[in-house]
């Protein structure tokens, strides 16, 4: 029994990382939101943390209700399925959404031209923009919502491994291994999740990124909508 809670936990730890470095939902989001927003790394690290808390909870909680309750895997496995669906779509949508939200700044600050008629009948083009010096969104209500829907999109998404590869099989064997698997497959998941925003951020801090900073909302918001559409379509 030892030897195999033993395997158990060096699988919890294997899955749990591989899960997180090849899912780049786990951290594309909160690295270009963050990126985008300015916000310190500090505080992108604190949602990520509690997004994959709820990421790796939402999972654990329908996991346990299969286990206690007797629930056949494969109605578990369907239930992982519609939410995996779900959380793809919704990062899809959020990714389009925020990325045309991020344009409307740009479009604005394009030069266009305008016809003016003097008095004596001749015509001029008149040519401006409707906003001036550096564009950031000043939008305080997307600022919020923002958080909660990354939230809700990782309380949607499923830890696929967790409840058929690690928990049912730890169930079998005891409730100590239970919890001791289940807690270290959430322990790395949500350190890693760290570890490779942290890393991204770092990367992107040491770039030349100045002269593209009008376009860092749209450029976030087509970089999730991408994201999503891999998770969804290629099974990231």
């Amino acid at each position: 029994m030892h030897a195999e809670l033993g395997t158990l936990l060096i699988a919890a730890a294997s899955i749990g990382f591989v899960h997180t470095v090849v899912g780049p939902d786990h951290y594309v989001p909160f690295v270009m939101i963050g990126r985008a927003k300015h916000w310190s790394t500090a505080r992108t690290l604190v949602l990520a943390f509690f997004c994959g808390v709820a990421h790796v909870l939402s999972s654990v909680v329908l996991g346990l209700i299969g286990i206690v309750f007797g629930v056949a895997l494969n109605r578990i496995d369907w239930i992982e399925s519609v939410r995996g669906n779900l959380a793809a779509w919704t990062l899809i949508a959020f990714g389009l959404a925020y990325f045309v939200w991020g344009m409307k700044p740009v479009l604005r600050g394009k030069p266009h031209a305008h016809a003016h008629e003097h008095h004596s009948g001749k015509m001029h083009m008149h040519t401006h923009v409707h906003s001036h010096g550096h564009l950031h969104v000043h939008d305080k209500n997307a600022g919020n919502i923002t958080p909660w829907v990354l939230f809700t999109i990782f309380v949607l998404g499923p830890c696929e491994p967790l409840i058929p590869l690690l928990m049912v099989p730890a169930a079998k064997a005891s409730t100590t291994g239970l919890v001791l698997v289940t807690a270290l497959f959430g322990l790395t998941t949500v350190t890693t999740m760290l570890g490779m925003v942290l890393l991204a951020l770092t990367g992107l801090n040491l770039l030349p990124l100045k002269p593209l900073e009008k376009y860092s909302h749209a450029v976030a918001g087509a970089v999730i909508f991408l994201t999503g559409l891999a998770i969804r379509f290629l099974g990231l």
